[in-house]
């Protein structure tokens, strides 16, 4: 009875913020300790340093803010990496300066630039937790949750200083704040609409397509809401969406206020932003067995590489949850067109019938609400021009309604199950529900803990694994990180003392940065070419074969000394000069 406090009420309330809460901690606590053996990426090095100069203005501001708001200081400070938003650089740089330089809560400045990033994952966590259990049931969102979290390609992300992971949970944000705004009203909720929509798209500009799954969103509210009024009410009366016009107002204000660059020449720098992307280069990738250096993209890309990439179990749960919401929101939308209140057909009598037409039309707006989320996030990878050189991260956004109709799924199989085992009751029942809960999310936690941290590397079993993946063609690395790996296996017990090594994709502030934090000894020297190194690395991608074959000129031998591999499948390869 003294525990009775403990119960979970039908309505989701703060208890269940609580076990979002605690899910999101844990996964950002996996993070962290798992952090310090995952190295630089390219990409990282450049948000490091911008991440330093934005703070230093902010800094700057506090103390001098006559000499901080002259437009080249501004300049000065925030031309670094001005091709994405300031956002997330911000809390990159407030977290390294706090936690790093002035409290030393971390000895590695990388971990303190990492910690925000980290904490937005979390965050989603968090967020698919309680949408899960809002729109169906808390099972349904402890599943999504977990079966997010679990993705090899989403836990590899969540751990860097960079945006990709971000905006995934700032799309999400914008997408439930949206839901709840509509479905509690109040100016809260609206304000915060326009607010968290601001912030998305201060994190990416992946957040310019959110309005392609808001709009529609908001407009099929409109419609059942008139549907379900009377008759006489109904005529030329139409709702003001509220929380289009918060984020009409409100998100482009909040965009502006938190990149003092656009302070100094809105018009120019946002055209120089807007034109970078919409014409932006394209790198190389390789596809099943093909490198890719420009358009046109494969179409098949997607599909393949979600397959190859997300667990199996989350792809069966989500066909299942998402046949059965396509199904049900077909089915209720024809129920709307045909109820006493719709279409005409006169005023909605006092027997509940209006209050029935609007549970069933909170169905539809919901399931539409996620399909849209999902489908316009992956929309533009099917298109022949989209540059595909950043794999899965580009579309992660879709993960979490990916996860949520999973979760959905989820419930369908333990619906199927207690029809199955009608007689089980009390603990044994409550063992079954545990058992098929883990029976779904240890193998993903499980595949995502042996990825990493060679998260680009590894495929799922359904293709063979990383070896699967690497026969048939698939990328195997970016960015050059994994000289980390190369480091710790090899060069730091090894290598001769004061050894040049050419440093191959990874870049010269990505290696200045392991040496500072103790990762790569600090006697070796990196070089830029193969003629001037007694070391070389090879970070494998299809495109670079061209860098063995010049070692192998520069070295006299065409055999590595040690080569680092996940699973059998060489990674990177290290060549020593006779």
């Amino acid at each position: 009875m003294k525990l009775k406090w403990l119960a979970f009420p039908d309505r989701v309330g703060w208890r269940d913020h609580i076990v979002g809460a605690g899910m999101a901690l844990a996964y950002v606590a996996w993070l962290l300790m798992t952090a310090r053996s995952l190295g630089f990426p390219r990409d990282e090095g450049v948000y490091f340093s911008a991440a330093s100069s934005y703070i230093g203005w902010w800094r700057l501001l506090l103390d001098q803010p006559h000499v901080a708001l002259t437009p080249g200081v501004i300049d000065s400070a925030w031309t670094v990496n001005a091709e994405h938003p300031a956002l997330m650089k911000t809390l990159f740089g407030l977290s390294w300066w706090l936690l790093h330089e002035r409290w030393h809560v971390f000895a590695d400045a990388s971990t303190a630039y990492r910690l925000p990033a980290m904490c937005v994952a979390g965050m989603s966590i968090w967020t698919t937790y309680l949408f899960g259990a809002r729109a169906w049931t808390r099972r349904s969102g402890l599943a999504a949750a977990a079966l997010l979290g679990s993705m090899p390609r989403v836990f590899f992300h969540a751990h860097l200083a960079c945006f990709d992971v971000p905006i995934m949970a700032m799309w999400l944000m914008c997408v439930y704040v949206q839901w709840r705004a509509l479905e509690r009203g109040g100016v809260g909720w609206t304000i915060a609409s326009g607010v968290v929509f601001g912030l998305a798209l201060e994190t990416k500009h992946n957040a310019w397509m959110l309005p392609a799954v808001l709009v529609p969103h908001v407009i099929l509210v409109a419609w059942t809401q008139r549907r379900s009024l009377p008759r006489g009410l109904r005529l030329g009366r139409v709702p003001i969406p509220w929380t289009l016009v918060s984020m009409a107002i409100l998100g482009p204000l909040v965009f502006y206020g938190l990149w003092p660059r656009l302070w100094t020449n809105l018009r120019g720098h946002l055209e120089w932003y807007i034109n970078f992307h919409l014409n932006h280069e394209y790198y190389n990738i390789e596809f099943l067995g093909r490198n890719y250096f420009g358009p046109p993209s494969p179409k098949s890309y997607l599909p393949i590489m979600v397959i190859a990439t997300v667990p199996t179990i989350a792809l069966v749960l989500f066909g299942i949850g998402a046949v059965d919401r396509g199904a049900a929101m077909f089915a209720r939308f024809a129920t709307l067109r045909a109820l006493p209140g719709a279409m005409g057909k006169g005023p909605a009598t006092g027997d509940g019938t209006g209050r029935d037409e609007r549970a069933q039309s909170q169905g539809i707006e919901t399931d539409l609400l996620l399909a849209l989320s999902l489908l316009v996030a992956v929309g533009p990878f099917f298109l022949a021009k989209t540059p595909i050189f950043g794999g899965t991260k580009h579309w992660l956004p879709a993960y979490p309604a990916l996860a949520l109709f999973a979760g959905r799924g989820f419930e369908l199989v333990l619906t199927a199950m207690r029809r199955a085992l009608p007689s089980l009751g009390g603990a044994a029942w409550l063992a079954a529900k545990t058992g098929l809960l883990a029976s779904v999310t240890i193998a993903p936690i499980a595949e995502t803990a042996h990825s990493h941290p060679f998260g680009l590397s590894a495929y799922v079993p359904v293709v063979g694994g990383t070896a699967g993946g690497a026969d048939l063609g698939l990328n195997r690395q970016f960015w050059g990180f994994t000289t980390e790996s190369a480091a710790s296996e090899y060069l730091n017990p090894f290598a001769p003392g004061g050894a040049t090594v050419f440093i191959h994709d990874t870049t010269w502030d990505a290696f200045r940065r392991m040496q500072e934090e103790k990762r790569i000894r600090g006697d070796l020297r990196a070089v830029g070419a193969p003629g001037e190194a007694q070391l070389a690395l090879v970070q494998h991608e299809l495109h670079m074969n061209e860098v063995d074959y010049s070692i192998w000129v520069a070295f006299g031998t065409d055999a590595p000394v040690y080569v680092v591999t996940h699973d059998g499948v060489p990674i990177v390869s290290i060549y020593k000069r006779r």
